[in-house]
């Protein structure tokens, strides 16, 4: 299979989307009573490819790489149309039918960076933006054994319509590399910039 020749991604045109065409999303209007008892009404949006008789949207992804320098957080450069930004993130993705919130980690993992790992903690469910939308998601916490032969030069297997540059950074001073990134002009997805916010916080705090 030959390589993809790539170039950077530019954003053509933005405008109301025909509910008719939507595909992924759709906008809900929800009509809700306060503590007062005040009728009010809300604009969000949902997503249309949640499984049936699944909790949650999807999962981001936690993984630590043992280097010699020290361990660092596994990472991502991803174009995201809606801000017209490449996006600093952890890997993720959405759940298949049927699957489990540490398999779809896993395989995730696997398909986007090319690590092999295993699934080792869940979080509690996580809404991204709850006065949005009702997307939501499980963190996974996947080790990756650096010694094994599949993880000596992992290769992802990226979907037709996907461009996934992986990248590590150091855990003890993520905060500040996730400021030098900013200052490049990439945008920190939340998940990446919460991660760099607690360390920090167990550093002042000594936890």
């Amino acid at each position: 299979m030959s390589e993809r020749k790539e170039i950077k991604s530019t954003l053509v045109s933005r405008g109301p989307l025909d509910p008719k065409e939507a595909r992924w999303a759709r906008l809900v209007k929800t009509t809700y009573r306060d503590p007062l008892g005040v009728e009010r009404t809300w604009e969000s949006a949902e997503r249309q490819t949640r499984p049936a008789n699944c909790a949650i949207d999807g999962v981001g992804i936690v993984t630590i790489l043992n280097k010699a320098s020290g361990p660092e957080l596994l990472l991502q450069k991803q174009y995201r149309p809606p801000i017209d930004k490449v996006v600093i993130e952890v890997p993720a993705g959405l759940i298949d039918a049927g699957e489990t919130v540490e398999d779809c980690a896993v395989r995730e993992l696997r398909e986007e960076t090319g690590y092999v790992g295993v699934a080792e903690e869940t979080s509690s469910v996580m809404y991204n933006d709850p006065g949005f939308c009702n997307t939501n998601l499980n963190m996974v916490h996947v080790r990756v054994d650096m010694s094994l032969p599949e993880n000596q030069n992992p290769k992802p297997q990226l979907e037709d319509d996907e461009f996934i540059e992986c990248f590590s950074a150091p855990l003890s001073t993520l905060f500040e590399e996730l400021k030098k990134l900013e200052a490049e002009g990439y945008a920190i997805d939340a998940r990446v910039g919460t991660i760099a916010e607690g360390i920090e916080l167990a550093k002042k705090w000594k936890l």
